[in-house]
């Protein structure tokens, strides 16, 4: 068995040997690595209008329990109501989009279930599926015809089959396909379908609320998951279904059941700011402009999709050439992170753009030279 220094030894000499950021690493340039996407996190006006609000001043800034035993619940239910106002569903909060994904899946499947994912889904939902001992598939990723396929095959099998997709995939950008997903739905009674729109919310659809609150049949899907610490900086992450699946959840949920909630400070915040969000069309507005022009940025060195998004990968298929790129553009004064397995699969190492409606137009003419200096040996 090898030893942990063996193993990080392998780690660094195939160039996937990772490290956290030192303190002020990377704070005077530009940043193309955050979530950031409507750039929020660094509106400093927003937060001081925040803490300049009288009733924010006393809240909590621990919950010192889990939900289900946590004195002062006002906070969480605010956030719970409002969200559910906008999505017309029961909400429920988690502590991140991880315990959000893990927690549910793990709960909803049992030996009756079959689970059949996306190729490219989160690891936070694969961890969910591990955890729910459910049998499970992949199928290849938006391949609607290799979806129907394995339906086609297990449907009789058993009572229900959970499938799971992202709205927005966190390191291609692209989108499923929601209305054949929805069509397969209405083909197979037994189906349920769950979209992770982590890399949706406040970014996508009317009020940016996401690509199935958009869709005129979204009611058909049965689960949402949104994240609150990418476009709406802050953090926590929350589930949008039905009263009876929330309430199972409530139940079931280990990582809701078995945590420590977040603070009602950061519940404040998150109803804040989602209340900002749902307005923030010029934002949005900004970051399909800012979308268009990385584009013809990038159009030399990768191949992009018919719609491109915030979320735009080069992929070099190699971790030490995807370090060596990201430590070329950093000396340029441009922060893209290298993204590396297992967060990708062997083979398609990459540098992940992600773009942000606080990028400037100076900014992106120095991501251009930057860019121009550094890739143009691809």
């Amino acid at each position: 068995m090898p030893t942990f220094r063996a193993t990080l030894e392998q780690l660094r000499q195939s160039g996937n040997l990772r490290h956290i950021p030192l303190p002020g690493s990377g704070r005077e340039c530009i940043d193309l690595s955050s979530n950031d996407y409507l750039g929020l996190a660094s509106r400093h006006g927003l937060q001081q209008e925040f803490m300049d609000l009288s009733e924010n001043r006393l809240a909590p800034l621990t919950a010192s329990a889990s939900r289900l035993l946590a004195a002062g619940q006002d906070d969480f239910h605010a956030l719970e109501e409002l969200l559910s106002s906008l999505y017309g569903r029961s909400v429920l909060l988690f502590n991140s989009g991880y315990h959000a994904n893990v927690g549910t899946v793990s709960a909803i499947a049992s030996e009756e279930t079959m689970i059949l994912a996306d190729k490219l889904v989160h690891a936070s939902i694969i961890d969910g599926i591990v955890l729910s001992r459910a049998r499970f598939a992949r199928f290849h990723h938006n391949d609607i015809s290799h979806l129907d396929r394995l339906l086609e095959k297990h449907h009789k099998e058993y009572e229900r089959i959970l499938v799971i997709v992202e709205s927005v995939y966190s390191m291609d950008g692209d989108q499923c396909n929601l209305d054949s997903l929805i069509a397969l739905k209405e083909h197979y009674p037994n189906v349920m379908l769950y979209v992770d729109e982590a890399h949706a919310f406040g970014v996508i659809g009317d009020r940016g609320l996401g690509l199935v609150k958009s869709n005129p049949r979204g009611h058909m899907v049965d689960i949402i998951v949104g994240t609150l610490g990418k476009a709406a900086a802050s953090s926590g992450a929350f589930v949008a279904t039905s009263p009876d699946i929330r309430e199972f959840l409530v139940n079931r949920a280990r990582s809701f059941i078995f945590s420590t909630a977040i603070p009602p400070m950061v519940c404040r915040w998150s109803r804040y700011i989602i209340e900002k969000i749902i307005g923030m069309d010029t934002e949005r507005a900004r970051l399909q402009e800012i979308t268009r022009r990385m584009s013809s940025i990038l159009a030399p060195y990768l191949a992009l999709p018919p719609q491109p998004s915030h979320i735009m990968p080069l992929v070099t298929g190699d971790a030490v050439r995807t370090v060596e790129l990201s430590q070329k553009l950093l000396q340029h004064g441009v922060k893209v992170l290298p993204i590396r397995t297992p967060t990708v699969p062997p083979g398609t190492e990459r540098l992940r753009f992600s773009l942000s409606a606080a990028l400037t137009d100076s900014d992106l003419q120095n991501v251009s030279v930057a860019i121009a200096a550094t890739l143009h040996r691809l």
